[in-house]
């Protein structure tokens, strides 16, 4: 599709960065990106039929998840559901997933793990126009031990030389960032969530590894040795991260590494149990470990660590478009409205290391735009409820339509 340019009028700015926002704005859109944001009144002339009034509604940057994953679609037994897949089935899950995530105004995401690089050809096609879908920062195969935590959609490897390998083998397939198992985890059967997994030596080479090759790593990481593991190996970001504690978060925060608190992982399986279809031995793991990751969270929020929003799209009852869901989650236990929009926006972006492109409204950065309705400040909510959709300044989703305000979409 080609990009639209149009002058949004009439809007509240809330540009991603903290600072507080600023109404009865403009935003002029050229192409893929930001030309021109200020007072409304001031703004450049444009053809009348390229004006969108924006009712007085809040434009925020394009929304960032950090954590989904595109292949499952929150069905209750997800284990189930993966090992039982083929790759066509999977393949048009995630292009379903994709959609849905870009209608709920999230415009980038980062894929925090699929089999047989579903998501990273996935990836492929939305960059070039033909499947329609939030940017995808695509993990590829996690990298774990051997019958470790998510081995089901990741390379097994075990010792420094096979780590290595199995690193360099998911950057020759094409993954943009790395995702390395330094615990057990919730939805692997026959391990548990605090167990330590690979070894700091094994883990210092998947970050050497990708740092060597310009990509970011992630841990999924529960347990605190798995946590300490990972920071002392480098890793960018923690996801998950249940049993920080004070000496984690400030080496953490010494090395400026993420959370990635996911709690609507945790939340949908306790919220449902066993009477939805969940596995008992998934809603037993999730029940004993529900009550530590929200201690957990409200510590790293008191220390000051870097929080990014994801939410850890496709596990039980968790489905993907519910990033709002998940930025109340974190208000309710310990965020500012403003900070939580912050981890969503130029945080997440930064999370990515794309915050020189994405995260925030700015002149020269890809217009990501999603026009809400409500104060988010007020009611973090108001995120939820989308009205304008606009990435790399195509037009996605628009319920201006029909009032006399739509943007003009070129055939």
């Amino acid at each position: 599709m080609t990009p639209a340019s149009f002058l949004l009028r009439d809007v509240t700015v809330l540009d991603g960065t903290g600072a507080d926002p600023v109404p009865g704005q403009a935003v002029v859109v050229e192409g893929r990106r930001i030309a021109w944001i200020g007072p409304a009144d001031q703004a450049p002339s444009t053809a009348p039929e390229s004006v969108v009034d924006g009712g007085g509604r809040t434009v925020l940057p394009g929304l960032v998840n950090c954590h989904v994953h595109l292949t499952a679609d929150g069905a209750p037994d997800l284990f189930a559901q993966v090992a039982g897949d083929t790759v066509p089935v999977a393949t048009l899950r995630a292009a379903r997933s994709a959609w849905t995530t870009l209608q709920s105004g999230v415009t980038t995401v980062r894929d925090c793990g699929a089999a047989d690089d579903i998501v990273v050809e996935l990836a492929k096609e939305i960059a070039r126009g033909a499947v329609p879908g939030p940017r995808v920062q695509a993990a590829g195969r996690v990298i774990t031990m051997t019958g470790g935590h998510g081995h089901f959609i990741g390379r097994e490897a075990d010792g420094p030389d096979e780590v290595r390998k199995a690193t360099r083998a998911e950057i020759k397939a094409g993954a943009a960032v790395i995702k390395v198992m330094a615990t057990g985890g919730v939805l692997t059967p026959g391990v548990t969530p605090t167990q330590t997994a690979l070894l700091p030596e094994e883990l210092a080479v998947v970050a050497q590894e990708a740092h060597n090759s310009g990509r970011r790593v992630t841990t999924h990481a529960i347990g605190r040795a798995g946590i300490h593991n990972a920071l002392l190996a480098g890793i960018d970001s923690v996801e998950h991260g249940f049993y920080f504690d004070d000496e984690l978060l400030e080496l953490a925060i010494d090395q400026g590494a993420f959370l990635v608190p996911t709690m609507l992982a945790v939340d949908g399986i306790v919220r449902n149990g066993r009477a939805q279809g969940i596995p008992g031995w998934v809603v037993e793991k999730a029940e004993s470990e529900a009550a530590q990751q929200r201690e957990s969270f409200a510590a790293a929020v008191t220390s000051g660590m870097r929080i990014a929003a994801g939410t850890d799209a496709g596990t039980p009852f968790n489905a993907h478009g519910d990033l709002a869901r998940e930025l109340a989650l974190m208000v309710q236990h310990g965020l500012t409205p403003m900070q939580a929009l912050v981890s969503a926006t130029s945080g997440a972006a930064a999370n990515l290391g794309m915050d020189g492109e994405i995260g925030t409204l700015e002149v020269g950065k890809l217009a990501d735009l999603v026009l809400v309705d409500g104060d988010p400040l007020a009611d973090v909510t108001a995120t939820g409820r989308v009205v304008l959709v606009v990435k790399d300044g195509v037009v996605h989703h628009d319920e201006l339509a029909g009032t006399g305000a739509a943007v003009p979409v070129p055939a």
